[in-house]
């Protein structure tokens, strides 16, 4: 691969190819376009080698990237590189052995109710007093809390896609490209009429109108930023002080949504539900492609597995009473 626009157009081609068996992916395409940047610059003639690739996944995060970062990124360039050999078949195809295996999902936070009633309240407590940002903040986290939205799907929502009068909501386009109806809670719908109706007195209503929506000069009306989401919640955050009991090194936005997960089987677990009765409903609820990904809490969160440990006592101890 001898220039930039012949890598890029391969880039091109393959996410194309990619986008029509429905795969959205937006974040390799960042990284692929990435590294034909880095090819580029690097003025690298001739196939693509593993040397060059590895070189490329070193530059995450200015340099200081950890090792599971690393595996990460290289990994994200396997499926291409394993597609762009049938065009050029000394391509090398990039393996564990640089960087090791990917490290499996990590434990999330998973959030105690006084948390979420905390987070809330800072949120509402937002400059300006009485403003429209405090109330995007407050309704936008509360919204991904009780229901398990990704922050993506709820910054995505439109005003058409919010029906309150039939309590659900319509989920467009997706992670996996699918769209799906999520049923409302009569606390959240009511939660959101007061959101709706605080935001009526800032910005004209249409169904076309972003249903959180950024609050300040040029900007109000116009959809609310992942960035500032981000930024503010990162801010709540540290004033809250809290202490991550997962993996990932701080509390996230996103495990408000593992934690909705976790509640959730937590509760049909305390009202003697049949877990895997329930688990596809869960599934669909979540937007999971694949059931096995909801399966995972039972295995990756410890809330879930002592609840296995109980069942399995009990599952035992019939046979243990037996062999006395």
């Amino acid at each position: 691969m001898s220039a930039r626009v012949n890598l890029q157009a391969r880039v091109e081609q393959y996410l194309a190819e990619r986008r029509l068996l429905g795969f959205k992916l937006d974040n390799m395409a960042h990284r692929l376009a990435s590294f034909a940047r880095y090819v580029a610059t690097a003025g690298h003639v001739g196939p693509l080698t593993v040397d060059l690739m590895a070189e490329w996944a070193r530059q995450a995060k200015a340099g200081h990237g950890d090792r599971a970062t690393l595996a990460r990124r290289l990994k994200m360039l396997r499926p291409f590189t394993a597609w762009l050999r049938q065009f050029d078949p000394v391509t090398e195809v990039p393996d564990e052995a640089v960087f090791g295996r990917v490290p499996g999902r990590m434990t999330p936070h998973v959030y105690r109710e006084p948390e979420i009633v905390e987070l809330l309240a800072a949120a509402r407590q937002l400059g300006p007093l009485g403003g429209l940002r405090p109330a995007v903040m407050e309704t936008l986290f509360g919204l991904v809390a009780c229901t398990g939205l990704r922050i993506s799907e709820a910054l995505g929502l439109l005003d058409a896609d919010v029906d309150l009068r039939a309590s659900v909501m319509t989920i467009r386009q997706s992670k996996f490209g699918k769209t799906r109806l999520v049923p409302l809670h009569p606390s959240a719908v009511q939660a959101l009429e007061r959101y709706r109706d605080h935001r009526a007195r800032h910005v004209r209503t249409t169904p076309e109108l972003p249903f959180f929506v950024a609050s300040r000069g040029q900007l109000l009306g116009h959809p609310v930023g992942d960035r500032q989401v981000h930024r503010v919640f990162g801010d709540l955050r540290r004033q809250l002080g809290w202490v991550d009991r997962g993996s990932h090194g701080t509390p996230r936005i996103h495990d408000l949504r593992h934690s909705f997960a976790v509640r959730r089987l937590v509760l049909w677990h305390e009202q003697g539900e049949d877990i895997n009765q329930r688990m596809l409903a869960l599934s669909t609820y979540l937007g999971h492609v694949k059931v096995s990904s909801t399966y995972w809490y039972l295995t990756g969160v410890p809330e879930l597995m002592g609840l296995l440990g109980q069942a399995f006592e009990r599952y035992a101890s019939p046979w243990e009473d037996g062999d006395e």
